[in-house]
């Protein structure tokens, strides 16, 4: 019973209700009536009106009744209940959702990320942000692709390769590109873009990517307007190499949960054609 007990106590309503006992009204701005207080804390009336819900909604809130509130519901009780930067992201995850960032899109790899870089030696891999830009590339995908150092940084983006908008030559790679499957692969895209949005509200450079591309783009803007959200998934591709002509690939995109950074990784079937390819066109040439 004292297990089960404790698990009740970690819930989502008795977290609200703890939370709530423990800010004082002053704390809030909450004026005195003079009339005697029988909660501890906040009354439910004094923080559904903080938060901008119904008292009915925090009630069942707290009694377990209401279990999947809103991002919007729960970033109002964040506010309304004072809540810590590591508080306000336990209230989204136990509310099953992804906590926003307040902060910008992380741009520097972390140690674990680089020390997989460093053991993919026998593949082409890119690290990319939340919002597509290039972070950093192997000598195989420099060999595969065509060097990204030739691209301005700021041009770095794969978002812009695939959307492109005027006359920006924007681009991650330099040899033609095939898909396969070119709806579903734009379409995860922005679909990334999309739960970057999330992640990531309040960056500026992704508001203004979204907005070129959206104004400077016709497909990105319709495929915008569909709301998609979806991670991004495995694809096959045909690199067209100068050298070693057509050379089929598998891309795999890993993502870094905290940072949101994407991990792609460019790599061949074993013992086929296509691994041969692949081997001709990164290995270096004298």
């Amino acid at each position: 019973m004292e297990v089960m007990a404790r698990k009740e106590e970690a819930g989502l309503g008795p977290t609200i209700r703890a939370w709530r006992e423990r800010l004082s009204p002053a704390a809030v701005g909450v004026p005195e009536t003079g009339r005697a207080r029988r909660a501890t804390g906040l009354r439910r009336e004094e923080l559904a009106e903080l938060a901008g819900v119904s008292v009915d909604y925090v009630v069942r809130l707290e009694q377990g009744r209401a279990t999947a509130p809103s991002g919007q519901v729960v970033a109002a009780l964040s506010r309304a209940l004072r809540l810590t930067a590591d508080e306000r992201e336990h209230l989204y995850r136990m509310a099953g959702l992804v906590p926003p960032d307040g902060g910008p899109i992380p741009d520097d790899l972390p140690p674990s990320v680089c020390r997989v870089l460093g053991r993919l030696g026998d593949v082409a891999v890119a690290v990319f942000t939340a919002h597509w830009q290039l972070l950093c590339w192997n000598a195989r995908w420099a060999a595969l692709l065509g060097d990204p150092s030739a691209t301005p940084p700021e041009l770095r983006n794969f978002a812009r390769e695939r959307f492109p908008v005027g006359t920006a030559d924007a681009r991650v790679t330099w040899w033609p590109v095939h898909v396969d499957d070119v709806d579903g692969s734009d379409l995860a895209v922005v679909s990334d873009l999309r739960r970057a949005t999330g992640r990531f509200p309040r960056d500026a450079r992704l508001a203004e990517l979204i907005r070129e591309l959206s104004q400077g783009n016709e497909r990105f803007a319709r495929m915008w307007a569909s709301g998609t959200v979806a991670a991004h998934r495995e694809d096959r591709k045909t690199v067209e190499h100068p050298r070693a002509g057509p050379v089929p690939v598998d891309c795999d995109v890993l993502t870094d949960g905290d940072s949101e950074l994407k991990i792609v990784i460019l790599s061949a079937a074993p013992d086929t054609g296509a691994e041969a390819g692949f081997r001709d066109a990164t290995t270096p040439t004298d």
